[in-house]
């Protein structure tokens, strides 16, 4: 332990002393290290946007989609179909069930005319399935339902042609079609990208139902029941089968996964990035390690008179090879330790995150794994760096003392 002490005494010293030598060198590694840490880091934000948006498509983790078809084509009796998917809801006890139907269209009054904008009908957990967020506003509730005036869900492009006028100030819109009237405006859904302009009226599943005798031709009602992840391989059969015990001849019911995790190449993809992003922070750190090592080699042949004095004084090979392991050892340490704080630093600004990955929602703490992974690349870096410049140190005789 004594000479383990001495050792990092005499590294600690020589670091002092070669300032300029050491700076160039932390300077180097800290960039490397922190170049790797954020290259990891940026990996498990990644992760996150992409589950969100895969999330906002096909429902989180596990979502069952249950449709209804008859075998000759035609639309099936929906009536029908939502009683014995409620009754089969209740019967499992699931916490979240929503109907939803896409694909339709809506005659909206703007100020310029008539557009027709695309809608959604959907229940009030839908929202939820799906990791959907608002600009402004709320989201439906079940209590909507029973209101004069049903309410709307709009996107920001439509609520910029409406003038943008403030949630507080109870603005309306006027559909025209089957289902016309004034919806009350109580929630704004944001811009996917800089570039979309897309309109879309989001309206309660019942309140549309409750303006109109059936759906338009060809709009097909589906349920989407969210449910435990690891549970749902064994749901899932015993569902379908307990949804077509009884069902009339020539209608079928479907029970599929929507989730992203139940894409066979989901896992395999991400895990492949995270490959590609490994090997570039790999050759980041390589870079690095090199530009150390000459500048480790470079400055060894100038302290061959100072190490060749202090084998004369009874310097053991081994003390000699271990300060100087040590002294690279130390040195790329701490460059890592700064190096990680600052991408810590940056990385804990949700304006940093946001920025990079646009309508992400749920930010992740910063990764500790990308921290470890940083910090012993740098030790690792460190030893590998400092064991040739060792070596070499281990040739220097007292008589190449003199000659220098």
């Amino acid at each position: 332990m004594t000479g383990i002490l001495g050792a990092l005494a005499d590294a600690w010293a020589e670091i002092r002393v070669h300032k300029l030598r050491v700076l160039l060198s932390l300077i180097g590694i800290a960039v490397s290290v922190a170049a790797l840490t954020a290259v990891f880091a940026f990996s498990e934000y990644q992760r996150q946007y992409q589950t969100e948006q895969s999330d906002r498509s096909g429902g989180r983790a596990a979502t069952l989609v249950v449709s209804q078809m008859n075998d000759d084509g035609t639309s099936a009796d929906m009536d029908a179909f939502e009683e014995r998917v409620a009754a089969a809801a209740a019967r499992f006890e699931f916490s979240h069930t929503a109907r939803v139907v896409q694909g339709l269209t809506v005659p909206v009054a703007l100020s310029g005319g008539i557009v027709d904008a695309y809608a959604r009908l959907y229940d009030p957990v839908y929202p939820q399935i799906h990791r959907e967020e608002l600009l402004d506003g709320r989201w439906f509730t079940d209590s909507d339902v029973e209101a004069l005036a049903p309410p709307a869900i709009i996107t920001e492009a439509l609520w910029d042609r409406i003038g943008r006028v403030p949630l507080a100030q109870h603005p309306t819109l006027a559909l025209s079609g089957p289902a016309g009237g004034t919806y009350q405006v109580v929630g704004v859904v944001p811009r996917e990208s800089y570039m979309d302009e897309s309109l879309r009226v989001d309206l309660l599943f019942d309140a549309y139902r409750s303006r109109v005798d059936a759906l338009p031709e060809g709009a097909q009602v589906q349920f989407e029941v969210w449910v435990p992840q690891g549970s749902v391989d064994e749901i899932a059969p015993v569902l379908a089968m307990d949804l077509r015990a009884g069902l009339p001849e020539g209608q079928t019911i479907m029970v599929n996964r929507s989730d992203w995790a139940a894409q066979p190449g989901s896992v395999n993809a991400m895990a492949t990035f995270e490959m590609v992003v490994g090997g570039i922070g790999g050759i980041i750190l390589a870079l690095g390690a090199l530009s150390l090592i000459n500048i480790q080699l470079v400055a060894m042949r100038q302290r061959v008179r100072e190490i060749g004095v202090r084998r004369a004084f009874g310097a053991s090979s081994g003390r000699v090879f271990v300060s100087v392991l040590l002294e690279s050892l130390v040195a790329t340490t701490v460059a890592g330790v700064i190096g990680i704080a600052i991408v810590v630093a940056i990385l804990r600004s949700e304006w940093v995150v946001t920025s990079m990955f646009y309508g992400i929602q749920d930010i992740p703490p910063f990764p500790m794994r990308a921290a470890m992974i940083g910090l012993i690349a740098s030790v690792v870096v460190g030893a590998v760096a400092g064991f040739i410049p060792a070596l070499v140190a281990l040739r220097v005789k007292v008589i190449d003392a003199i000659r220098f």
